[in-house]
């Protein structure tokens, strides 16, 4: 387990470009943290490591975006509104699970269960105006 402090949203983004640097495809980021914390900002700068050049917004009104084009696909997930196996199963998730991209899934508490066992998980915890605490788990950064 890695802890980071970031002091703006661009130190946010950056840390998440460090992030998508390091991944080979097929991993699953599961992220924690409220509201505003952001998840969206740290998936902006994982899709830039990805090697995806386009814009980058949050999935919530989607529940899905995919980003391709980088050197791995992205598929950007919103859990909020998952209640049950039968919301999880209408998503697609399962199906891209399959594929050789990367999952980031926004609100993954909602599908704790239906999470790969090695599973990266970034938590975001606000420690006042926008700086963060970032916690990473499952993968080291610090080798980078």
């Amino acid at each position: 387990m890695e802890k980071y402090i970031t002091a703006s949203p661009e130190e946010t983004e950056q840390l998440g470009f460090k992030l998508g640097k390091k991944l080979q495809g097929g991993e699953v980021i599961a992220y924690r943290g409220g509201l505003g914390m952001g998840k969206t900002c740290f998936t902006r700068g994982l899709a830039a490591g990805l090697g995806y050049t386009g814009e980058v917004t949050s999935p919530t009104f989607a529940l899905i975006n995919e980003y391709l084009g980088g050197r791995l696909p992205l598929y950007h997930f919103d859990m909020y509104r998952i209640s049950d196996w039968e919301d999880l199963y209408s998503t697609g998730f399962f199906e891209y699970l399959e594929e050789c991209g990367v999952i980031a899934a926004e609100w993954s508490e909602n599908i704790e269960n239906a999470l790969p066992e090695n599973t990266i998980t970034v938590s975001l915890k606000s420690l006042g105006d926008e700086k963060r605490e970032i916690t990473i788990e499952g993968i080291e950064l610090k080798a980078i």
